[in-house]
């Protein structure tokens, strides 16, 4: 138990330093970092998870340990994987929401759609 919680503490650890820096980051308009950002709060609960599930590895009984740990990794990955859904999202409409006709060219005059 003891290589598992050392693991998980420094993919805790992995997970808090990429949150963080997303955090760090200017706000741009582009989509990718936009993204970024938004997986920021999920990264450092996946962090906090993992780094609860390295603790009780490294402090409890190896059958309890095997069964926190197991459930804390899981709750991070999905963690990970509903916000990475979720950012995807969010990123998607905010490029859509930016998207303008290439015949406007910034000139509502020139074409019948809204150009706003």
């Amino acid at each position: 138990m003891l290589i598992a919680g050392v693991l998980c503490m420094c993919a805790a650890a992995a997970s808090a330093g990429f949150g963080s820096w997303s955090l760090s980051q200017s706000q741009n308009i582009n989509s990718t970092q936009v993204a970024l950002r938004a997986m920021a709060p999920t990264q450092l609960a996946a962090a906090v998870m993992l780094t609860a599930g390295g603790v009780v590895a490294l402090a409890a009984a190896p059958r309890t340990a095997l069964v926190v740990l197991i459930v804390c990794v899981a709750g991070a990955l999905g963690t990970l994987a509903a916000g990475s859904w979720q950012s995807a999202r969010f990123a998607l409409r905010h490029e859509a929401s930016n998207f303008k006709p290439a015949s406007c060219a910034g000139s509502c005059v020139a074409c019948t759609q809204s150009c706003q």
